[in-house]
């Protein structure tokens, strides 16, 4: 097997190659191999690769969760302090792709939720992102995406390494594992407490009734129980290297 931190050829012609790399960034970060070539590499790869990802949206779903995840963890290694202004942190261009200087609300907002208002609850498009950002971005929202990306926080899901042919079963897998943690169900009110993340993007997960029916297809609910919906606080304290085990 190569090594995490022997650069070999990439084929930029292939978004499932580009995706890869991306993946082996995070497993990098994981193991504490060195990642200065894989990130020096995102910085000049040819245009053509990242553009070529549109084309295969498993495959840019994967490259750009394993960028975010992986960006994340190195730079609150660097200073974990970073995350107290998150305004900063989240705004900042902190990698390079292609020549682009891209921010972590970039990615998350501009690329996979296909150009959305951060702050918008999933309902506000938003026009102002780079000419890179909007020709990168994701045509259709997965809400699932929410359960997978990592900024941090106490609060943030575990870490994955996504993979393009394995990307649903990968993402239902995060949103079962995630809701399981943290969604509070009582019966006896019908009253479900659901992650702040399920607030702040419930646009993504098609309002009120989308989320009920996702807390009935992931089972934290009755079939059929239509539960009123209360949100839980979200904890901003930094917690690095939760990686699931399944990686």
């Amino acid at each position: 097997m190569t090594s995490l931190s022997t650069p070999d050829t990439l084929d930029p012609s292939n978004p499932r190659a580009v995706a890869e790399r991306s993946e082996r960034l995070l497993r990098a970060v994981r193991t504490g191999e060195p990642t200065g070539w894989l990130r020096e590499e995102l910085a000049t790869y040819d245009r053509a690769a990242i553009d070529g990802l549109v084309d295969d949206p498993d495959a840019a779903t994967a490259f750009w969760l394993n960028v975010y995840n992986a960006i994340a963890q190195l730079e609150l290694r660097e200073d974990p302090d970073r995350l107290a202004d998150k305004r900063s942190f989240f705004t900042a261009d902190l990698v390079e792709i292609a020549g682009e200087r891209l921010s972590l609300d970039a990615i998350e907002h501009g690329i996979i939720r296909g150009e959305q208002w951060p702050y918008g609850l999933g309902y506000v498009p938003w026009p102002f992102y780079s000419n890179a950002v909007s020709q990168w971005a994701l045509d259709d929202v997965d809400y699932r995406i929410q359960f997978a990306l990592n900024c941090g926080a106490a609060s943030c899901p575990p870490i994955a390494a996504y993979t393009p042919g394995d990307l649903d079963d990968q993402l239902d897998a995060a949103a079962r594992s995630y809701l399981d943690s943290t969604v509070q169900y009582d019966a006896e009110s019908n009253v479900a407490r659901l992650p702040r993340l399920c607030l702040w993007y419930r646009g993504d997960f098609g309002g009120r009734s989308g989320l009920r029916s996702m807390l009935e297809r992931y089972e934290q609910v009755p079939p059929g129980a239509q539960p009123r919906l209360r949100y839980l606080s979200y904890d901003w304290a930094v917690v690095l290297d939760r990686f699931v085990e399944r990686d």
